[in-house]
């Protein structure tokens, strides 16, 4: 099984049979992929977010692009002292014309406060990176969302503007 990891974190990409067991039955998924079952404690607001996004993105883009499924699905963010799904994160696809793939995450309310999520993004910009193709990472995070925009610049990425309630973050390739 393909996955990524750091000091403290396995990323675990779900291809589109996960998705779907994702879907149907989330303590199947955890137990299937040798994980401690729990629920995700999330705010509504994100809660709609994944659920809009597996359903009408993750879903048929993995279907779509079975041989590249891990540019366009939801990875598993695993604590590994807890063995359990801390969060996930994931990108929306292969690099753009412009070189620039937009990434997004979200934390379980339990983990939050533990460097999780930067830990994350860094260990994904690596892989995202290593694409020939690859020149920058995008983020967009509510105004209202400050802690969420302090994992951003931890993890290296510049605010670029303000529009509509929502920033814009970039983090450039350096390799």
């Amino acid at each position: 099984m393909f996955q990524l990891e750091s000091t403290r974190l396995r990323l675990i990409p779900l291809n589109t049979t996960q998705l779907q067991l994702h879907a149907a039955d989330y303590e199947a998924l955890q137990r299937s992929l040798g994980l401690v079952p729990r629920q995700m404690q999330m705010e509504e607001y994100f809660q709609n977010e994944f659920d809009d996004a597996l359903a009408n993105f993750w879903l048929p883009e993995t279907a779509a692009n079975a041989s590249r499924y891990e540019w366009f699905t939801n990875w598993l963010i695993i604590y590994k002292a807890d063995n359990c799904v801390a969060g996930g994160i994931g990108v929306t696809g292969l690099p753009n014309d412009r070189g620039e793939t937009e990434i997004g995450y979200g934390i379980d309310q339990g983990y939050r406060g533990r460097g999780i999520a930067a830990e994350a993004l860094e260990c994904m910009a690596k892989w995202v990176f290593k694409h020939p193709a690859s020149e920058a990472l995008i983020a967009h995070t509510p105004v209202a969302l400050v802690n969420s925009q302090r994992v951003l610049q931890k993890a290296g990425f510049k605010q670029i503007r303000e529009s509509e309630g929502l920033i814009l973050w970039r983090k450039l390739n350096s390799n």
